[in-house]
């Protein structure tokens, strides 16, 4: 049996828990041997890739690919896929650059099959890099299936720091944030935000998610939030507000076999996690 990651309460005490314990918890799942495969596939055979559609007929290099980006999915979407990556990004109609997802244009600009130059699946350090983001997708969803609350939080501490630092115009990340559902739910629900705001008119809610950040965070520009203290005290309300509203799922109760054994690995007791 595979480790399950487990959150075993919600709130800003979870995400210590999980801080605290993640070090165990990443090695104890990534070492499943049902992903170790997958990788050492992954591994062996993208170099071998060199059009959309050689991937896209490829399910368990697929799996991993849209893993990475976390759009698992889109795995039956064959032709959808094919096209966004065929289409590449440099082209402002490419498929990828008109979806409001932001996910799959960094998909499609990561296997850069569509833009005009050999596609990056050769290249040194590729496998490794997706390979990577793929475990880190992975993780995040198996804590999500303990606390969807937590998974949102650890997309917030993955995706921030990046767009934060990003060499574009402000609106241009806050729009980034707008097109990536999962840190939208986050900041959206930092700022009491209700569910009928995504109705509303692109530009407005462009307007509103300045003025808010602003007026809850003190930020003069999204660029302030590339100072960690800044980012903790986002994730610090989303946390909060999360919990108040009662979260996006529950944690593992406290007698669960996966927590009794991070609690004893804790205390200093030898333990086997499978």
């Amino acid at each position: 049996m595979s480790f399950q990651p487990v959150v075993p309460f919600g709130g800003i005490a979870g995400w210590q828990f999980l801080k605290r314990t993640m070090e165990t918890q990443r090695a104890a799942f990534d070492a499943a041997p049902g992903r170790q495969r997958d990788l050492d596939y992954f591994r062996q055979n993208i170099a071998k890739v060199t059009t959309a559609e050689q991937l896209v007929d490829d399910r368990r290099l697929l799996s991993v690919a849209l893993g990475a980006f976390g759009l698992d999915d889109d795995i039956n979407s064959k032709a959808f896929i094919r096209k966004v990556l065929d289409e590449g990004t440099l082209d402002r109609g490419a498929l990828a650059n008109k979806l409001a997802d932001s996910r799959y244009r960094e998909f499609s600009a990561a296997f850069g099959f569509g833009n005009g130059v050999l596609p990056r699946t050769a290249l040194s350090g590729f496998a490794d890099e997706i390979g990577g983001a793929y475990l880190r997708r992975r993780f995040e969803a198996g804590v999500g299936e303990s606390d969807q609350t937590m998974r949102l939080a650890l997309t917030l501490e993955r995706e921030l720091p990046g767009i934060a630092s990003r060499d574009v115009s402000d609106d241009t990340k806050w729009l980034t944030v707008m097109g990536n559902p999962p840190l939208r739910r986050v900041f959206e629900t930092a700022m009491g935000l209700p569910q009928s705001f995504g109705a509303l008119d692109l530009d407005r809610q462009l307007v509103e998610f300045r003025e808010r950040g602003e007026r809850l965070f003190g930020l003069s520009s999204f660029a302030d939030l590339a100072d960690p203290e800044k980012q903790e005290e986002l994730m610090r309300i989303f946390l909060a507000r999360a919990q108040i509203s009662g979260g996006f799922g529950a944690g593992a109760g406290p007698t669960s076999p996966a927590l009794q054994l991070l609690q004893s690995a804790s205390a200093g007791a030898p333990i086997s996690l499978f």
